[in-house]
């Protein structure tokens, strides 16, 4: 009998929280997603601005991917479960500018004695391309279709690691102000097809278009978020796309008054020619 009132609970309690989660995912989308990328701005302008604590320039700089979800929200009782949304660039080498950014969304879930709520940004680091590529085909399982670990921070965490790049993917939460790596096994990632369309003004457009700029010019809230990764990263910065001319073709020329032909007469009709001034 307590085991059927247990599992009554928990079968009520399973539906609850996803009721919550689906409450919550509409929240954070009226936040706009300019809102997300300056919210990922902000997590890694905190993140790295903690010397003890930040991301490892050394592993910064052998980044292909890195992909910001701020707030993700985590309820669980006995189960658990996640969800948030971010943001995610790639670059084809380790000096090239970072591409746009496209968006994705977060999440995962987890068996035993948990209970409560708490949300946590998470930053992941792509060391090689075969992540990106999986999530570019729409979504990727972390420790499935790549191998992730928690990853190091500051100075000690580097030395102490140095950094062989045995893993994919390095893994890093923020929780209740404590930042460091974190083992993420089983979180999923998917590309935000619907915010990708919205920000970009172009339905149907992919991730792959986006990181190959095939996509439309990012607006420019995209901006401050690239040039802050370039800066811990030790790339150039993203030029902004130059405005485009008007092609000449396009433009209307002003009508022209028709050239004035001179005026011809029969022989007959020739004028005469004015007379000689007198002597």
């Amino acid at each position: 009998m307590n085991i059927k009132r247990v599992m009554v609970g928990l079968a009520a309690f399973t539906a609850s929280l996803a009721f919550s989660l689906a409450l919550v995912a509409p929240a954070n989308a009226d936040a706009g997603d300019e809102g997300r990328l300056l919210l990922a701005t902000q997590v890694i302008d905190q993140v790295q601005g903690m010397p003890d604590q930040r991301i490892p320039d050394m592993l910064l700089s052998r980044a292909y991917g890195i992909a910001v979800i701020p707030d993700v929200t985590k309820i669980a009782f006995i189960f658990g479960a996640e969800h948030g949304r971010g943001v995610l660039v790639v670059r084809d080498n380790l000096t090239s500018p970072w591409s746009n950014p496209a968006f994705v969304s977060w999440t995962g879930g987890s068996w035993g004695f948990q209970l409560g709520a708490q949300s946590s940004d998470i930053i992941l680091v792509f060391t090689t391309k075969t992540g990106i590529d999986g999530i570019s085909g729409g979504r990727l399982t972390l420790g499935a279709d790549a191998s992730v670990a928690a990853g190091p921070v500051g100075r000690q965490g580097a030395a102490a690691t140095d950094l062989n790049f045995n893993s994919e993917i390095y893994a890093y939460a923020r929780t209740r102000g404590l930042f460091g790596g974190v083992s993420l096994g089983g979180r999923v990632i998917h590309i935000d097809a619907g915010a990708d369309a919205r920000f970009y003004g172009r339905p149907g457009v992919t991730a792959s278009q986006i990181f190959s700029d095939q996509a439309p010019a990012a607006p420019p809230a995209a901006q401050r978020f690239l040039e802050r990764l370039a800066q811990d990263t030790g790339t150039a910065a993203r030029s902004p796309p130059a405005p485009q001319a008007e092609s000449p073709a396009s433009e209307v020329a002003a009508p022209q008054p028709p050239a004035e032909t001179p005026r011809t007469f029969p022989l007959e009709e020739q004028p005469a020619a004015s007379a000689a001034p007198p002597r």
